[in-house]
């Protein structure tokens, strides 16, 4: 064999892709595996995975945030699956994520549409179309009204944070509900949800139903769910993010970074990101080193932080990514430290071990 002559770029090339082969054994975990040394979205996916597992490890503070249609395109169960079994710590959810669970969680269902269905056909047949999914306008009323029946059993006296009236949704909507889905999760593995855009979502709609119908005196604390994403950032040691659709979704915890000179800590950014998303960004941005777009995708990133940036639907990564989870998650949950959350009220209080 002849040997290669050492050039300027030999430092660099040092590592080959390698073509995906046929993964024989069935495992997605061993597919991503292969498929980590590959290049493009292909790489980015397995990365995911591996990061994952990586936030799982260091005993990170785990936020998961997500908007877009991610019930509606059938990802409920796997999102319930990771709560439940604490892959993540803390939820960051548009409020038309929480209102499709509520809506599903309430039994009703999304459907298949088709192309040669017509907006027209279907709006004569009281029927919303996202995408190329179907839903009941009647059965969504249905769920508007459930979210004004929780209202009415509150005290009107006083405010409510938005996380506090979630934990109350989840807890009414468990009595209920034959199957989990983000809110019920959340309630039974105590981790908090917060839902910054509600006022601009459909999830809006039945608080203002309750108003308009029942007289409804209630009111939201907004500023309370901020001084608790303070508290939560100030006291994570290693924190992570999880970004499910567009980047927006992460503002809110982008902003308890922000704000971290008001108890005068200071910001340390996370250790591990994961975005999953269609937004347009180069995947030349997936870390700090590369490029400065790296805030925009993932938010404030500690010094040699470890990231992935997906350029997919998260409809299509989350069944490979949670479905190899559940195969090779167990060794790193046995002796993860997680944070602990404490309700009370409008209180809440977190140990991190």
């Amino acid at each position: 064999m002849v040997a290669q002559k050492k050039t300027k770029a030999s430092k660099f090339l040092t590592v080959p892709t390698r073509p995906v082969p046929i993964d024989r054994d069935r495992s997605v975990a061993g597919l991503l595996e292969k498929m980590e040394g590959a290049g493009f979205g292909a790489r980015q996916l397995a990365e995911a995975h591996r990061i994952w597992l990586d936030m799982l490890d260091d005993n990170s503070t785990i936020y998961m945030c997500a908007s877009g249609n991610v019930i509606s395109s059938g990802m409920r169960r796997l999102l319930a699956y990771v709560i439940k079994n604490r892959f993540v710590d803390v939820l960051v959810m548009s409020g038309s994520v929480l209102y499709q669970d509520i809506h599903e969680t309430l039994g009703r269902n999304h459907y298949q549409g088709h192309p040669s269905m017509s907006d027209e056909e279907l709006a004569a047949s009281d029927i919303a179309r996202v995408g190329d999914v179907l839903a009941n306008r009647e059965e969504f009323q249905e769920a508007d009204e459930w979210v004004g029946s929780v209202i009415n059993q509150l005290d009107q006296s006083r405010a409510y944070s938005v996380r506090e009236f979630m934990h109350l949704m989840g807890r009414e909507l468990a009595e209920i509900a034959h199957e989990d889905g983000i809110m019920t999760s959340a309630f039974k593995s105590r981790i908090p949800v917060y839902c910054p855009d509600l006022q601009a979502t459909e999830l809006s709609v039945g608080v203002a139903r309750a108003r308009f119908e029942k007289k409804a005196q209630f009111t939201f604390d907004m500023t309370h769910d901020t001084i608790e994403m303070m508290q939560i950032a100030q006291k994570t040691r290693n924190s992570a993010i999880i970004t499910l659709g567009s980047s927006n979704s992460q503002n809110m915890v982008n902003v308890a970074e922000v704000s971290s000179y008001i108890n005068r800590t200071n910001p340390r950014g996370h250790k591990y990101a994961i975005s999953i998303t269609t937004d347009s960004v180069p995947l030349d941005g997936r870390t700090p080193s590369y490029s400065s777009n790296h805030t925009s995708n993932f938010g404030k990133l500690g010094k040699g932080a470890t990231t992935a940036f997906v350029p997919c639907d998260p409809s299509i990564a989350l069944p490979m990514i949670i479905t190899a989870l559940s195969q090779t998650a167990a060794k790193f949950m046995k002796g993860r430290k997680r944070p602990n959350f404490s309700f009370s009220g409008k209180d809440m209080s977190i140990d991190v071990p």
